[in-house]
């Protein structure tokens, strides 16, 4: 029930020690404000990983070679170790059955390319039709890559927007005929990849037509792949990792590297990274939420000492009401009634500015790992879950100890 009376005797301990207040106030407000920022700092780191891992399918695997670190039947470490055709073609044949998504890749970084008076330098990549969904890369305009241009070594390219723009400044680029390393290709595509600008100064050919231009032989610089998907997260991992430990496996027995070498096949597991990062993610949430909470408790402290006073103060007031009749739990709801209002204002400013904040600043925010931090609607209702019993856990000391005073007792106070 509205009792006007409590409010007025609550406005009017406010206006006698405004200092006071302010400063307890001051110090919720704080608490709450740090909690909602490193909440939304969590949020925007969750968001930037999300956002690197859109660069390529989520489930990706990657493997490239290195030199050699150990020796091996007689064999000195150093060796260049270089896959071949033969190599992506066992992968395919002895795992038909779990890819979804292949392709072997041939690049070659810097090659300058010319259309007309313009020139730019880029990464070449000759690679399969597949790599368009390996690179999560999507068709603004024309067609990727297809089976009948590896059949027949076509000198056919898919560029980056970043490419088209820099090149052929918006006019029209498919049918036209680009200079990469003086070798004529024609554009057949334009591609964007949520990777953004980076990932869009690339240009894709067919892989076969690479080996050839580049006197590579059947040379491939990496290989890519991603497995059938899987109903759970925990059975695509685990076949991710048995896929990725077997091939590593089967390029060391073929190219003659020691079991223990750790250099010569690298690995690249997305999913096994993805988990690596939201485990990281989850731990530095929790981590953030331990901290907002600390902050909190030290502004619960502070009310629950300014309550404390005000119980102390007001002994000899007390011990009248109990006399002429208060029940223990009106004064117990006098003391919590002021302290979760003071608590409550406190944490909305705190609330309400670091939202406001997060409003203006987050968008700007776009680094590799933090990107747009923001707090949800149930984080908000959680933070106003916190006010309310933070109010309450402050008030509930001072309350009790108002609720045991002794009227006798209380009127002797001086």
């Amino acid at each position: 029930m509205f009792n006007i009376e409590r409010w007025q005797e609550i406005f009017e301990a406010i206006r006698k020690n405004k200092l006071r207040t302010f400063l307890t106030g001051l110090s919720v407000a704080s608490g709450i404000f740090i909690l909602v920022i490193l909440l939304a700092i969590g949020q925007g780191m969750s968001n930037g990983v999300e956002k690197e891992f859109e660069r390529d399918a989520t489930n990706r695997i990657s493997v490239w070679t290195n030199v050699t670190s150990v020796e091996y039947k007689g064999l000195n470490p150093g060796r260049i170790i270089e896959m071949d055709n033969r190599d992506y073609e066992m992968a395919v044949t002895k795992n038909s059955d779990k890819l979804d998504l292949k392709s072997g890749v041939y690049s070659r970084w810097g090659q300058l390319t010319t259309y007309k008076k313009e020139s730019g330098s880029y990464r070449v990549e000759g690679v399969r039709a597949d790599y368009q969904f390996l690179e999560n890369a999507t068709l603004v305009a024309g067609r990727f890559i297809n089976q009948s241009d590896l059949n027949t070594y076509e000198k056919v390219a898919i560029i980056g927007n970043q490419v088209y723009l820099d090149l052929f400044k918006d006019k029209n680029a498919l049918g036209e005929y680009v200079d990469i390393a003086s070798i004529k290709f024609k554009v057949v595509g334009i591609y964007s990849d949520p990777g953004g600008e980076r990932e869009e100064t690339r240009i894709f050919i067919p892989l076969t037509t690479a080996q050839r231009v580049y006197n590579a032989g059947d040379k491939l610089r990496s290989l890519a792949f991603t497995l059938e998907k899987q109903d759970k997260y925990e059975d695509a991992l685990a076949a991710s990792e048995a896929f990725s430990a077997q091939l590593t496996a089967d390029l060391k027995a073929k190219h003659t590297i020691a079991p223990t070498d750790e250099r010569a096949v690298n690995v690249n597991n997305t999913l096994e990274n993805t988990k690596k990062f939201y485990d990281l993610n989850n731990m530095i949430r929790w981590f953030f939420w331990g901290v907002g909470i600390c902050t909190i408790i030290a502004g619960v402290v502070g009310v629950s000492n300014i309550m404390l006073i005000i119980v102390k103060e007001r002994t000899k007031e007390i011990g009248i009401r109990k006399a002429i009749g208060a029940q223990p739990w009106s004064i117990i709801g006098m003391i919590l009634h002021e302290s979760i209002f003071v608590t409550a204002i406190a944490g909305f400013v705190g609330l309400i500015f670091s939202l406001f904040l997060l409003q203006l600043v987050g968008p700007l925010i776009e680094t590799d790992y933090i990107r747009n931090p923001s707090v949800d609607f149930s984080v908000a209702i959680t933070t106003v879950i916190i006010l309310v019993v933070a109010g309450a856990l402050a008030g509930f000391f001072p309350a009790y100890r108002a609720a045991n005073i002794k009227p006798i007792e209380a009127l002797r106070d001086e």
